[in-house]
């Protein structure tokens, strides 16, 4: 665990700080934003040539892993704004790269399936990104992924870590 800073890298004055009942680990958390930022800039820069951003790229991603995904599903995994996700839909469809169908048993629900350019689209994404994952497990080892995995879903708020867990469970 590396010493606690502050943002110019010097150690905190112990007496200066903030009462904190935890040891915080600047460290990690650092590299979780760095991590995070360098993991979506890849797909950023492609989506940027198509005016798309971060949000393009979930439901994306989320609508090719789960064809047929419901609007009301989708805004539970994306837990975003109904006006957030029909902006962002709205454009999505517009560009041919998603499209919406009637459900057959609920002729209300709205049934999203990809296009041929939004499966092109979403897995030249994916595919960044999983080279970067595979090249940091390729550093740590293959059989650190299982435990990277446990650690990741650490992160996830115990409200909704064992929904997230069953929905990873079961892809369509």
């Amino acid at each position: 665990m590396l010493l606690v800073t502050d943002t110019h890298a010097r150690p905190i004055d112990p007496a200066k700080a903030p009462a904190m009942t935890e040891e915080v680990p600047f460290d990690l958390i650092e590299l979780l934003f760095f991590a995070y930022r360098d993991f979506v800039g890849d797909p950023d820069r492609i989506l940027s040539e198509y005016g798309f951003g971060r949000a393009h790229h979930r439901v994306l991603h989320f609508v090719l892993r789960r064809p047929g995904l419901t609007i009301a599903e989708l805004l539970d995994i994306l837990q975003i704004t109904k006006q957030s996700l029909n902006r962002v839909l709205k454009e999505l469809v517009e560009t041919g790269y998603v499209e919406q169908r009637t459900g057959v048993q609920d002729k209300r629900q709205r049934h999203l399936h990809s296009t041929p350019a939004g499966e092109k689209l979403a897995l030249s994404l994916v595919q960044l990104q999983a080279k970067r994952i595979n090249a940091a497990l390729d550093g740590v080892g293959a059989e650190a992924a299982p435990i990277v995995a446990r650690y990741l879903a650490g992160l996830i708020d115990a409200s909704e870590r064992h929904k997230v867990l069953g929905f990873l469970a079961k892809p369509r």
